[in-house]
């Protein structure tokens, strides 16, 4: 599909691709690091120049209800999204959107709308999407591209406990053939 006037596609990676999401998580958590408060010792670099406190990808590759994505713009590697099935409120969940990344050059361009969109059409259910209470750039994008997706309905805005999770978490269900 498109966005604006190029090709935007999502894919299943390959256990042989996990380096490339290493490496993009080092971007992805580079962008988390500007809205840690000042003062935190949470996202620094280690003593490699890396950022340690990644998700492990293993069961991305090796659970039911984990899916690991490549998104492309063109022929061009422009992001990833990690699925799986844990909830942030505590209830059933079908699909949790664990982490999602659109590399800086490809967005408020119509891109991750649309991966989004391809995304709740390749699978469908009961999905939950939480976000960060201080990452305010998400806070702003998921209900929109949630709402945008034709698929989706039941939208319904929950929040964290403060304890688990804080910030806003938005529960839907995503029918097939979106």
């Amino acid at each position: 599909m498109e966005a604006g006037d190029q090709a935007v596609s999502v894919r299943s990676a390959s256990r042989s691709e996990r380096p490339l999401i290493e490496s993009l998580l080092q971007f992805y958590v580079y962008d988390f690091s500007e809205i840690e408060p000042p003062g935190s010792a949470n996202l620094e670099f280690d003593a490699q120049g890396r950022y340690s406190s990644l998700p492990d990808l293993a069961p991305y590759w090796r659970d039911q209800g984990f899916h690991a994505l490549l998104i492309r713009v063109e022929e061009w590697l422009a992001g990833f999204a990690l699925i799986n099935t844990r909830s942030h409120y505590g209830k059933s969940v079908e699909h949790n959107m664990a982490e999602f990344f659109v590399a800086r050059k490809h967005r408020r361009r119509g891109v991750a709308t649309e991966v989004v969109r391809q995304i709740f059409a390749r699978y469908p259910g009961h999905w939950e999407v939480a976000v960060a209470e201080r990452n305010l750039a998400a806070k702003t994008f998921w209900p929109r591209a949630i709402a945008a997706a034709p698929n989706v309905d039941h939208l319904v805005r929950l929040e964290g406990d403060g304890e688990h999770w804080r910030g806003p978490i938005w529960s839907f269900r995503a029918a097939a053939g979106g």
